[in-house]
């Protein structure tokens, strides 16, 4: 849907699902791990975490070289339809977000950032509606970048710190 509306906001969001299945795949097993265990996965899940941004980035570079304007209503449906979806998994995630350490911090911060994201988008979309440019879809797509670049280092902060509280084994 992203190509077909030609948006870099609603690219960085699909990638970006790609990145939440593999991540909530990887917590899902993992939380019966041992502390040590889990942080070396929540490491991983970090380094996940990049993966979109870095995928965002290059279609932004992409689309400053075009300049073509995303279709305004189908942005902002898409992104409201993503925002009801993702505000409930945050909603349930936020009361679990401090059990299970870095895993379900990784799962928390994941959910949280695609509502964000979200609401980011449909925004775009409305403002495209009033002024036809792509740059309100760009300035989005490059913030879902860099909350997961914020999400990738809280990820690996908290892991850190699960190692050096963990009981040696």
């Amino acid at each position: 849907m992203a190509r077909v509306i030609d948006s870099v906001s609603l690219f960085a969001d699909s990638i970006d699902f790609l990145e939440d299945s593999s991540v909530n795949t990887l917590v899902f097993f993992a939380l019966a791990w041992r502390t040590k265990r889990r942080a070396q996965v929540a490491r991983l899940l970090a380094a996940l975490l990049l993966i979109p941004s870095l995928a965002t980035a290059w279609t932004a570079w992409q689309k400053f070289g075009s300049q073509t304007t995303p279709a305004a209503l189908p942005l902002s449906f898409t992104g409201a339809g993503a925002l009801a979806v993702n505000l409930s998994c945050a909603l349930l995630l936020a009361r679990v977000r401090h059990q299970g350490g870095s895993l379900m911090r990784a799962a928390f911060l994941s959910a949280r950032n695609d509502a964000v994201a979200n609401i980011a988008i449909v925004a775009a979309g409305a403002l495209t509606a009033f002024q036809p440019t792509p740059w309100p879809d760009l300035v989005v797509g490059l913030g879902i970048f860099l909350l997961n670049l914020d999400a990738s280092r809280e990820v690996l902060k908290a892991a850190r710190r699960e190692v050096s509280h963990a009981p040696a084994s």
